[in-house]
């Protein structure tokens, strides 16, 4: 419906008042009716329609753009209406406002609800215009069939604001389809694979419109006849859609709000999508036309149509392919310069290398840590980008102990594989649902069904607390070792148990810094504790549902966090409220994670998406798709250029962030994949899966190829099959799925998860 004379402020005003008072409309028809106008209900209402298609779209852009233009009589038709129902509701202010810009004179509504013969409009004498009477009892009549209309000053808002209203007889929606069906079977095969990306979402929003006209039967007809037809991958969407059999089952059902909320992105060559058009128009099909105008965005690209290998890597989101246009801001994925820290050197590696100590020690640093030289990395963010933390002298420290583990790191390859540790969590009776191990390996937690976090030791030395106030004030404050006469002996323990959840504990991480912990929970809170004290120090309290995931920044102070309610948060330890707030996906964020120059968080989701948000303006800068499965592990390569993703379809995915492209898939997996980690300098990929293995893959020559600018413009991608020639080893538990993975500085593969006797 059209509402051509009013404010979009009114239209706001009005749609919140209609969900208030009687709940005629809700929140998913307000978007609907705030964002763009819908095709009129009455006007498409004969079988036989014979009118051409109203608008054709322009290349490169959502046909959406050009709607068909109703007469003068719907409009009055929604106006009036909505004036009754603001008079209604005795919100006389609003009625003489939205009258005057309507333009309408002031007797307009002064006559009776029932009556048909009041001046109204002055009568049709008067102008030329219907009268009030008339008009209000044609919007009252139930858009599906002449059943009993509603009092006449009680017009149905619910139908004049509707997203599935009426369009079609419900008997030709089969033959509209299977016609469509049809045609592209026949056509040419070069555009057979593009066109048929268009059966999904019309089917769906098909089914929908049925339903929501209350058209049962004809509805279950349509699902059986052409579920079958739709691709593998949207099985589980369909699984949901055969529920919604009423029209009752739609209102607040998540799945049908991504589908009238968002548009379905398809991406097409512009000659199979003349094709298509010049089909429906030869047909005067409006009924497809119409779904195509409303509820898809065709992405028009110039040159040779996609082959259906291309279609499906990049296919299986709830919402289809990213836009082209979401992938082309300018990403800075480089690192860091690292701080200016003089290297001190050991007597042992004074007397083992004499003099050469020194250049034998930088070398490798600079080899090892990639970009991390003194030299600035011209993909790398400004320092002064987004403010961070600075050193502690304790950080320095452990920088300066981070250099030293580099230079006897182990180079791997596919000659030179990691000797992977497993930590098995033995008798985890009460679930063991989230790890993590420090960077230096020295501290690994676990998050557990039981509202726990438990944190070990992995090294001889023991977990103590701080001394209490009274004891710490005996302590000469001046000694050299004043950190180590602040923990308490007695307390030493192998072990700690943090208690304070009220549900599961679903994500957890170590500060850099190896002070605090993060842990996340089905109770929509996510909590810091002290690793100096053993208790929680905040509780952050911004999610509304179950918390799934958060992580620290490789520079401390900031973390993110995602979680049921399908926002991600980026958070500032001594902020009790987020400083950014990442909307976007349609469902779930089930995993986050920082980019190594902390300027970037990438999410995944169970809409089957992965973003990249910039933490500067929270801005979405990449969108990739080509995951069958919700996404359960991400990690970026300790480059910076290249990001890894995991999910329940068992495939690993390979980005390359500069340019916003898959670059590589690796297939062998029989689960869900539920960590990904790369070795320390980039050449090697772990991944640990549900199906109880650690698998090894070739990372360097997975990256290792040319991106033209043709490929970068149009996302044509032809992967190939060569998963076997880049696994480099398969390792399989007796009964543990593998739920973290970590390389330590000295590149020794460390493995974690739950025994399942």
């Amino acid at each position: 419906i059209r509402l051509p004379v009013f404010s979009s402020a009114h239209a706001h005003f009005i749609c919140k008042m209609a969900a208030v008072q009687g709940g005629l409309v809700d929140a998913v028809e307000e978007k609907t009716i705030k964002s763009e106008p819908v095709a009129d209900a009455t006007a498409n209402n004969s079988a036989n329609d014979a009118r051409a298609p109203s608008s054709s779209p322009g290349s490169g852009v959502s046909p959406g753009v050009n709607k068909p233009a109703a007469g003068a009589a719907e409009d009055q038709q929604t106006l009036l209406a909505v004036l009754q129902f603001l008079r209604k509701n005795n919100l006389s202010e609003s009625v003489e406002i939205l009258r005057r810009e309507a333009g309408l004179p002031e007797d307009s509504l002064d006559q009776k609800g029932g009556d048909s013969t009041g001046t109204g409009l002055g009568g049709p004498e008067a102008d030329g215009r219907t009268d009030a009477g008339s008009l209000l009892s044609r919007v009252t009549v139930s858009s599906s069939a002449p059943s009993k209309a509603v009092a006449e000053d009680q017009p149905d808002v619910n139908v004049v604001l509707s997203a599935y209203s009426q369009q079609g007889d419900p008997a030709l929606y089969e033959v509209y389809y299977s016609g469509l069906k049809k045609f592209i079977e026949t056509v040419l095969d070069c555009h057979r694979a593009e066109l048929s990306q268009v059966f999904y979402p019309l089917f769906v929003h098909m089914y929908l419109e049925l339903v929501y006209n209350n058209h049962e039967n004809k509805a279950k007809a349509f699902f059986e006849k052409f579920s079958g037809d739709q691709e593998c991958y949207y099985q589980d969407d369909l699984r949901v859609l055969c529920s919604l059999t009423k029209k009752e089952h739609m209102r607040g059902n998540e799945t049908l709000l991504d589908f009238r909320t968002s548009k379905f992105v398809l991406r097409i060559s512009r000659d199979s999508y003349q094709l298509l058009k010049r089909h429906l128009q030869e047909r005067q099909n409006n009924q497809i036309w119409n779904i195509i105008q409303e509820h898809l965005y065709i992405d028009i690209f110039d040159g040779m149509p996609r082959s259906k290998g291309q279609i499906d890597a990049m296919s299986g989101s709830l919402a289809g392919e990213a836009k082209r246009e979401a992938n082309k801001a300018k990403v800075y994925y480089g690192l860091l310069k690292e701080p200016e820290i003089e290297l001190p050197l050991d007597d042992e590696d004074e007397e083992a290398e004499n003099e050469e100590g020194k250049p034998k020690k930088k070398k490798p640093k600079k080899d090892n840590m990639g970009s991390k030289s003194k030299k600035q990395d011209p993909n790398a963010p400004s320092q002064t980008r987004i403010p961070l933390p600075e050193l502690k002298d304790s950080d320095k420290l452990d920088k300066i102990m981070n250099m030293k583990e580099a230079t006897k790191r182990i180079r791997l390859g596919p000659d030179n594989l990691p000797s992977i540790c497993f930590y098995s969590f033995l008798n985890a009776y009460q679930g063991l649902t989230a790890v993590d191990l420090t960077d230096d390996s020295s501290l690994i937690a676990g998050g557990f069904a039981d509202s726990t976090v438990r944190v070990w030791s992995v090294t001889p030395k023991k977990l103590r607390k701080v001394k209490s106030a009274a004891d710490l004030n005996m302590i000469d404050k001046e000694s050299d070792d004043v950190l180590e006469r602040i923990m308490d002996e007695k307390t030493a323990s192998e072990s700690k148990i943090l208690y304070g959840h009220s549900g599961p504990v679903y994500g957890i991480s170590f500060s850099p810094d190896r002070n605090y912990l993060l842990s996340s929970s089905e109770d929509g809170t996510i909590r810091l504790w002290s690793l100096q004290t053993f208790t929680c120090l905040v509780g952050y309290k911004g999610h509304n549902y179950p918390v799934w995931d958060t992580q620290f920044s490789p520079h401390g102070y900031y973390f993110v966090s995602g979680g049921h309610d399908r926002v991600a948060r980026l958070w500032a330890t001594d902020h009790y409220q987020p400083l950014r707030m990442f909307s976007g996906h349609l469902a779930d964020i089930t995993c986050t994670r920082f980019h190594p120059n902390s300027n970037y968080v990438v999410t995944g989701s169970s809409d089957r998406t992965i973003r990249l948000w910039d933490v500067l303006n929270g801005n979405c800068v990449r969108i990739f798709t080509g995951h069958k499965g919700p996404i359960h592990a991400l990690a970026f390569s300790p480059n910076g250029k290249f990001l890894a993703s995991g999910a329940t379809d068992g495939r690993v995915l390979l980005w390359d962030i500069g340019h916003g492209l898959m670059v590589g898939e690796l297939k062998g997996h029989t689960d869900t994949i539920y960590s990904l980690r790369f070795s320390r300098d980039s050449e090697i990929l772990a991944s640990g899966s549900m199906d109880n293995t650690v698998r090894l893959w070739d990372a360097t020559k997975a990256f290792d190829l040319e991106t033209d600018d043709f490929t970068a413009a149009t996302g044509h991608i032809h992967l190939q099959d060569n998963s076997q020639e880049l696994l480099l080893g398969s390792y399989m538990t007796k009964s543990t799925p593998v739920i973290h993975l970590h390389f330590t500085r000295r590149n020794l593969l460390l493995a974690a998860g739950g025994y399942n006797p």
